[in-house]
């Protein structure tokens, strides 16, 4: 079923604009797209927009921008072209009417005439009977006079396409051989009464017309190999197809209690790892994992590195569980891996309204270059950085009550007043002489550093976690930080 040695790699791309994109789809659009590239072959992004009532223009225009924002190019399909056009399978309607009837003429495709009602009723005898349930062939043969009451009576007949009597067998790139046998593979419908084209239509002639040479997609769709493949032994003898595909399936990747991810499911959403602030690089690292690893001891690489060590032979075929916190801790490796510069431009989403509870004029560019080196190294997220630094740009800090009352046990207030005595004689130039002035206060009240800090950090900063105290006092500054320390005594003693 693979394609002939030396033949170009061509594979695609084929979402719905149904939605926002959920990282399922991401991850089998990275594989597509490193599998492309590894073999210096071609990826095709095409759009599957037949369904009038569920696509939209604007989740259109998403899936365009969550390609570009993924780092994905495509070298054929919306806004690149290419020789097969167009790549929009609304716009290509009078190839599959053209495609229907010549299945039609040849014999591989019949029309059908049974209602609704007749098809339940068949497959609940059927199941009552203990037999398969799908189509039963009722209409494969029928006469003339048949096909004449039929009309009569006003029934508007489907499309199906008529699966051989015979064993189908393939070799799954992920899976290996699969056989179907053809009593669990009934002939299935590809265009509704209406004359509207279905996917078990427009995508293999799509793949077809398009010569894709690798299908590779989602576990959910293995059960309609069998019908694909029959209907490119079809459009082969029409002279629409090639060859037919090689086929990998792509497992599943399960959300909470080991249940198939959806596109309900809250951490699913594309878009939400874009407003937390995860790098593509990140993300596709991860999602990278599920299902495929570079070596056996390596979780944390390039897109560069993946693209040169892929083939999608190596995917294993159990279902892959996403993790959250795993996604988190990867993504904070690519946040240390970014240039300092490249890190500061990354965050500005995060550092202006209407993110950024600070007024524009008090954002200080030098404060905040000054303290960048020391926020990339905290960071899961880069929208992290918005409560990492605001005691920077705020007046005042703004306190977390829990925080407070952790910070501030009995004695506090005479330990602060220590503090602030030291730190008024240290070099602010210098965060060891910071950090000496505090360790010095600290011991002054038979305390370890540790405990020492937490009442001055949630004073100047407002919480018991953050930045790196002593090179946070530094950039803020001796005044603001004393001015804060001061505050903080008043209110003790309130």
């Amino acid at each position: 079923m693979a394609s002939a040695p030396g033949s170009p790699v061509r594979v695609r791309f084929c979402p719905s604009p149904t939605g926002n994109p959920h990282v399922g789809l991401v991850r089998t659009a990275l594989f597509n797209w490193a599998f492309a590239r590894h073999h210096q072959g071609t990826l095709v992004f095409r759009i599957e927009d037949t369904d009038a009532a569920r696509d939209s223009e604007e989740s259109y225009q998403q899936l365009l921008d969550s390609m570009r924002w993924l780092g994905f190019d495509w070298d054929e399909g919306p806004e690149v072209g290419g020789p097969h056009a167009p790549y929009r399978q609304s716009q290509r309607m009078d190839v599959y009417r053209d495609v229907a009837q010549k299945l039609l003429d040849a014999g591989h495709a019949y029309r059908c005439y049974c209602s609704q009602e007749e098809l339940d009723t068949r497959r609940e005898a059927a199941r009552a009977a203990g037999k398969p349930s799908g189509y039963d062939g009722h209409c494969r043969d029928l006469s003339d006079a048949q096909v004449e009451e039929y009309t009569a009576q006003g029934r508007e007949p489907i499309v199906r396409f008529r699966m051989p009597d015979e064993a189908i067998t393939f070799t799954d790139l992920v899976r290996g051989e699969i056989t179907y046998l053809p009593e669990n593979v009934p002939d299935y419908g590809i265009v509704r009464a209406n004359g509207a084209p279905l996917y078990t239509l427009v995508n293999p002639v799509d793949d077809a017309l398009m010569e894709i040479t690798h299908v590779l997609r989602g576990e959910d769709l293995l059960s309609s190999t069998p019908r694909q493949i029959a209907l490119y032994k079809a459009l082969i003898e029409l002279g629409v197809a090639k060859e037919i595909p090689a086929f990998g399936h792509l497992p599943y990747v399960m959300g909470e209690g080991n249940k198939k991810l959806s596109k309900r499911d809250p951490q699913s959403s594309l878009n939400l790892y874009r407003e937390r602030g995860f790098l593509p690089e990140g993300l596709l690292n991860y999602l990278s994992l599920l299902g495929w690893s570079l070596s056996a001891d390596q979780d944390i690489f390039t897109i560069e590195e993946m693209v040169a060590a892929f083939d999608v032979t190596d995917v294993q075929p159990n279902p892959a569980r996403f993790d959250l916190k795993k996604c988190e801790a990867i993504n904070a490796d690519h946040i240390r891996m970014l240039e300092v510069k490249d890190f500061t431009e990354r965050c500005r989403p995060w550092l202006k309204a209407p993110v950024a509870p600070w007024a524009p004029e008090d954002f200080d560019e030098a404060k905040w270059q000054a303290i960048a080196p020391h926020a990339q190294t905290r960071l899961k997220v880069l929208s992290e950085i918005t409560d990492n630094v605001d005691f920077l740009f705020l007046p005042e800090p703004v306190f977390d009550e829990a925080s407070w009352t952790k910070a501030m046990k009995e004695g506090s207030d005479a330990l602060l007043r220590t503090a602030r005595e030291k730190l008024d004689a240290a070099d602010w130039t210098s965060p060891e002489s910071l950090k000496e002035a505090v360790l010095a206060a600290g011991e002054a009240h038979g305390l370890k550093l540790g405990k020492a800090q937490a009442p001055v950090r949630v004073a100047v900063t407002g919480r018991t976690v953050g930045l790196p105290l002593f090179e946070s006092l530094e950039v803020l500054g001796k005044e603001k930080a004393l001015t804060r320390i001061d505050a903080a005594l008043a209110r003790l003693a309130a």
